[in-house]
């Protein structure tokens, strides 16, 4: 069986720089052939002088890449794609700026031909350092995309004052504490750095990084009351940003334990993404079961959730489970009350 091709999910408000960013993808001499999705080709302001040749769908470039449309169906556009096999090194999914990217990542777990063929490698969010806190305010669907992602570009750095930066920076990390972020200008970046990183291959992410699931410095709680009242729109100095500027009903929970009873924790995470599914934007996890002597690592995404035996145990190791959700309105007190029932 061939190994499946890598997907990257492409997310960021209108005005990020996605656009500037596939134009590079599409034009830069980089050795590798990147088949390109975007939502409406006109709109994106695709070079033109970069196109060879095209069918009604498919656009070749002259770097050897492949840009098609979506007018429609993901599916059927990746099955379109499945006909050039061998053609390309990666897919790069474009979603239009409103988009929440969940839909989108979801296909690649939902249907058996794609997922045979396809498999997502990473959820990128390009975020406008100038603009963000604004988008924050007004836009859930940009802290959607943050909170999704597994990489983040912070792009337009020279347009903001260090101090801007940190600040944007503050709200990035209270939306999502794991994801990896490089600050960019004019979405200039090495692709390797973003392409093929494996951040949905758990394998993969624990290899790299075993400290994935550490705890943040435990939760994000909105404490940003210094001693005075203030509302959402408070723009007191000392904590203008404490948080994201609207008190979002974003967090991540980290939860530890032992080892658990499989049969519980089976019943539990299903029924809590059956439940709180929509609130639930990414969940990933190692288990260390009682009856068991492999890793078990788990991962979701809203009432999707997949795990696997990932190696066994090794001597040195503790053996504790580890689990990460990052979601709105999530309910810390019962996730970890119900997480710590499931223990053998």
């Amino acid at each position: 069986m061939t190994q499946p091709i890598p997907v990257t999910v492409l997310t960021g408000y209108l005005g990020s720089g996605k656009t500037t960013l596939l134009n590079r993808i599409l034009s830069q001499s980089h050795g590798k052939k990147y088949a390109v999705i975007v939502n409406e080709f006109g709109e994106i302001g695709i070079d033109n002088d970069l196109i060879v040749s095209s069918d009604e769908e498919i656009y070749e470039m002259n770097n050897g890449c492949v840009c098609c449309t979506v007018r429609g169906d993901l599916i059927r556009v990746i099955s379109n794609l499945m006909k050039r096999r061998g053609r390309f090194d990666a897919i790069i999914v474009e979603t239009t700026g409103l988009a929440d990217p969940a839909p989108v990542a979801q296909t690649f777990f939902m249907d058996d031909d794609v997922r045979a063929w396809a498999k997502l490698d990473a959820v990128i969010a390009l975020v406008d350092a100038k603009h963000l806190m604004l988008r924050l305010k007004d836009a859930p669907e940009a802290e959607d995309q943050i909170a999704f992602a597994d990489v983040i570009l912070l792009n337009k750095i020279d347009l903001v004052s260090d101090d801007e930066r940190g600040k944007v920076e503050a709200a990035i990390r209270v939306l999502n504490p794991h994801a990896v972020i490089y600050p960019t200008k004019q979405a200039d970046i090495d692709l390797g750095l973003i392409l093929d990183r494996g951040a949905f291959d758990l394998d993969r992410i624990l290899a790299d990084d075993p400290k994935f699931l550490e705890p943040e410095s435990d939760h994000h709680h909105h404490e940003h009351n210094h001693g005075h009242d203030c509302g959402p729109d408070c723009d007191h100095p000392d904590h203008e940003y404490t948080t994201s500027p609207h008190d979002s009903e974003i967090t991540s929970v980290s939860l530890r334990g032992t080892e658990m009873n499989s049969d519980m924790f089976f019943q539990w995470i299903n029924k809590i993404t059956q439940i709180d599914g929509p609130d639930i934007l990414r969940l990933k996890g190692i288990i260390a079961f009682a009856d068991d002597p492999d890793r078990y690592v788990v991962q979701g995404i809203h009432m999707i959730v997949e795990g696997d035996h990932q190696r066994p145990w090794k001597d040195n190791e503790k053996r504790e489970s580890r689990l990460v959700f990052i979601g709105r309105n999530l309910d810390h007190e019962k996730l970890t009350r119900t997480f710590a029932a499931c223990h053998a």
